[in-house]
């Protein structure tokens, strides 16, 4: 077996939190972690980023990316929001693309837009007479058909809605099956995760783990992946692993529930950090595991901070105290949202 911290190590540096990555590996990595999802409880209409990765505004690139068209929203993971590269439109639509069962809402909507051209929710309430509670859950279904495309380039509520084909004529929806599709992107997967098991994957693709793992497995046939315990991992990877000696990885975040990390691991942190009364607010990863979370409340403008719930021996926790409430303090100001407790014994107020 690898040794785990040489596995950590160069998961943390293929994540781009060992060393920040410039634009051209950015770009790689927002790929290979797609779809990527928004901030956690950020505000309506924000682009998306990818938290403590990038040596520059990704937040202000991917702004101008989602103006110019070249991110693009869908629905993908289980019905999910989510943003991608236009130019991987048929590789999600592979993965992604839910069957169309037509329903008489569906259908009304469907020649509205075919007939009048792109429109918002509030002319097609008024057309139709539905209401927009009837009108918004049909979207979302001929949304993840790829039969209709919502174009949000800004941050703004009043999107258009219209035919996918119109908005991508050149796109072919059906160009590859799921198995294909599958194959593709677990490659991506393990290149920045290094070795995964067929249940983190299914956490962030939210897809069937049978699928999974007979794709997993069909590339271990060719050779792209080795099987290594409980999982798989590429080839490249474990024989660099074997030649190239890391430096263990020390550091801590604070990373949003959306975070790609987070979601790979989200089948197990659900129900490892829970507190009543209180929600996660954000997980702690602690030398490249989760290992705490913050806990409270969420609110629009700073969040509430009740308490750091931590799964460390406690002499550590005590020796990294101000460490980790740096670590906190870097998304959840000091000022604004201070930490009243750590560990269950209140803190002194800031």
């Amino acid at each position: 077996m690898l040794e785990e911290e040489m596995l950590t190590a160069l998961r943390m540096r293929r994540q781009c939190l060992s060393a920040y990555a410039d634009q051209e590996e950015y770009d790689r990595l927002y790929r290979d972690t797609s779809p990527v999802q928004n901030v956690y409880f950020h505000g309506f209409g924000q682009p998306p980023c990818i938290t403590f990765r990038a040596d520059f505004d990704d937040l202000e690139y991917n702004r101008v990316r989602q103006a110019q068209r070249i991110l693009v929203k869908g629905r993908f993971q289980g019905g999910n929001v989510g943003f991608i590269e236009a130019e991987e439109l048929e590789l999600f639509a592979g993965l992604y693309r839910k069957p169309y069962k037509p329903s008489p809402t569906q259908e009304t909507l469907l020649a509205l837009i075919r007939r009048e051209g792109p429109m918002n929710i509030a002319l097609m309430k008024e057309m139709t007479g539905l209401l927009v509670k009837e009108i918004t859950p049909a979207l979302h279904k001929l949304q993840a058909a790829f039969l209709i495309f919502e174009d949000q380039p800004d941050g703004e509520w009043d999107r258009g809605w219209m035919r996918f084909e119109e908005m991508f004529p050149d796109v072919d929806i059906g160009r590859y099956t799921r198995q294909e599709a599958l194959e593709i992107v677990l490659q991506r997967f393990a290149y920045r995760y290094i070795r995964f098991m067929a249940k983190e994957a299914k956490s962030f693709y939210a897809l069937p783990e049978k699928e999974i793992r007979a794709a997993a497995e069909a590339l271990t046939e060719r050779g792209v992946f080795v099987a290594e315990g409980d999982g798989w991992l590429l080839a490249a990877d474990r024989a660099l692993l074997q030649e190239e000696k890391l430096e263990p990885f020390r550091g801590v975040f604070a990373l949003h529930r959306n975070d790609f990390l987070v979601k790979c691991n989200e089948y197990w942190l659900k129900t490892a950090f829970r507190q009543p009364d209180a929600d996660v607010l954000q997980y702690l990863l602690i030398d490249g595991h989760f290992r705490g979370a913050v806990m409270g409340h969420f609110k629009y403008g700073p969040y509430i901070i009740e308490d750091v719930m931590l799964n460390l021996p406690e002499g550590e926790a005590k020796a990294r105290r101000v460490e980790i409430l740096d670590a906190i303090g870097r998304v959840n100001p000091k000022e604004e949202s201070p930490v009243r407790r750590y560990c269950g014994k209140p803190l002194p107020p800031f």
